[in-house]
């Protein structure tokens, strides 16, 4: 029976103002010993910068947040803020983006998280400070049905044991779970009840390869390795090479959707992938229309700066869809 109070998605996760801050004088440096990119400036120089763009309210799962609501659902956001003008501005946000805000708490003597992002062409590098809020799960009724788990701050340990409690008590409610850099960190063994509680798990190659500690680049051998850590349905993305999903019988492949032009910036593309597989799932959609939908927005979105301004109302990325070359279609592998 449905329940008009009832929420379709209730997103969990930190959320941050972002400082978009576009680099003129800089150069990329590959020759690091660890194979990582350095991006480069002049010390004790003063640098000129292109432009600025601040962007609030965002994070993965505020960003989830506002692509399952443009794509229907009704939504709400279990997060904190500070109570500076940033928390003040990312909650009127969320607002003016259809997100219930009932479950955003604001913390008197706290700041609100702020990142600056780093950009150099179509990549960044982001410097980031998290505020350690006192998280604390509210007994949200009636429960959601879906809830949606992304990044937290490293104190955030117990909250997890409360979120995972709260699914054992409401088996009802189905967890989309795309864990951060935190959750990753803390291992699959610490977070192993979320790991089995999940309905849907999401991570791209490398960080399958780091969750499960392995040198396998099979993707279907990964996502078979993932699953036997309790997932009903697995979904591993390979950046442009394309996007998997698995449910134990049977695994599908889709290429990436073409971009009508370069990236103007890559982030946000992992979120709304994500968020919009998950929303397709909780609007009745089958495993591979649901893989075909994610690529479709992640391609809007990397066409803007910031993680939320090109994400698409169903109708748009419906005609994508309707527009996509023959060669965008799930197959089985």
């Amino acid at each position: 029976m449905n329940n008009e109070n009832q929420i379709d998605f209730l997103a969990i996760g930190d959320i941050v103002t972002d400082a978009f801050i576009e680099l003129e004088d800089a150069w990329i440096e590959t020759d690091n010993p660890q194979q990582n990119k350095e991006l480069c400036m002049k010390f004790g120089e003063k640098l000129p910068y292109k432009k600025v763009d601040v962007v609030a309210a965002v994070g993965n799962s505020p960003n989830a947040a506002v692509s399952a609501h443009r794509l229907g659902l009704k939504t709400a956001l279990v997060t904190n803020v500070g109570d500076d003008f940033f928390g003040n501005e990312q909650i009127q946000t969320l607002k003016a983006n259809g997100i219930d805000t009932t479950y955003v708490n604001q913390h008197k003597n706290l700041e609100s998280n702020y990142h600056y992002v780093l950009r150099f062409g179509p990549e960044r590098t982001i410097l980031v400070k998290h505020t350690s809020f006192p998280y604390s799960f509210p007994n949200i009724q009636p429960a959601p049905k879906f809830i949606y788990l992304s990044s937290l701050a490293e104190n955030s340990l117990p909250y997890h044991g409360e979120i995972a409690r709260y699914l054992k008590e409401n088996p009802q409610t189905k967890l989309a779970f795309q864990p951060g850099t935190f959750q990753m960190k803390l291992g699959k063994e610490t977070l192993k009840d979320l790991y089995e509680l999940s309905h849907i798990f999401f991570c791209n190659k490398e960080e399958a390869q780091r969750i499960l500690d392995t040198e396998e680049s099979d993707i279907k051998n990964l996502m078979k390795m993932m699953k036997d850590l309790g997932p009903k349905i697995v979904v591993i993305t390979d950046g442009p090479k394309g996007s998997y999903a698995f449910d134990g019988q049977e695994a599908w492949f889709i290429p990436m959707y073409p971009d009508p032009a370069p990236p103007v910036d890559r982030t946000g593309a992992g979120d709304s992938f994500s968020s919009t597989f998950t929303a397709a799932i909780a609007l009745g959609k089958k495993i591979p229309e649901a893989l075909s939908w994610g690529p479709v927005n992640s391609m809007s979105v990397v066409q803007y700066v910031g993680a939320q301004k090109g994400l698409l109302f169903r109708d748009k990325l419906e005609m994508h869809l309707k527009n996509a070359p023959i060669s965008f279609t799930p197959q089985k592998i």
